[in-house]
C-alpha cells in the first residue's frame, strides 16, 4: 500500500521473485557485488521493495533515504555510508 489511502497494488510472490530476479541483474550488469553498500531514494512504491529485496539476494547492503529528504541530507547519508550506487 502507498502513502494515499487506496493507493495500492496487488502482486504474487512468483511477479515479485521475477522482478527481483531481474533488478538483481541489473545490479550485478553495473558491477554490484556482495558487501557493496548502495543508497536507495525512493518514494513508496512497489519498486522500493524490488529493489531491497533484489540488493539482500545479491548481499548487497542497502540504506533507505525516503524521498522528502533534502538533497543536503541525502548527500550526508551517501557519504556516511560510503555507497557505490544510488538507485532512485
Amino acid at each position: 500500500e502507498g502513502n494515499e489511502p487506496g493507493d495500492s497494488t496487488k502482486i504474487t510472490y512468483r511477479e515479485l521473485l521475477h522482478k527481483v530476479c531481474q533488478f538483481a541483474n541489473v545490479l550485478r550488469s553495473q558491477g554490484v557485488k556482495k558487501g557493496d553498500r548502495i543508497s536507495i531514494y525512493m518514494p513508496m512504491i512497489l519498486e522500493l521493495v524490488v529493489a531491497m529485496l533484489a540488493c539482500a539476494r545479491i548481499g548487497a547492503l542497502h540504506s533507505i533515504a525516503f524521498a522528502g529528504f533534502s538533497a543536503d541530507s541525502l548527500c550526508e547519508r551517501i557519504l556516511d555510508c560510503s555507497c557505490s550506487l544510488l538507485i532512485t
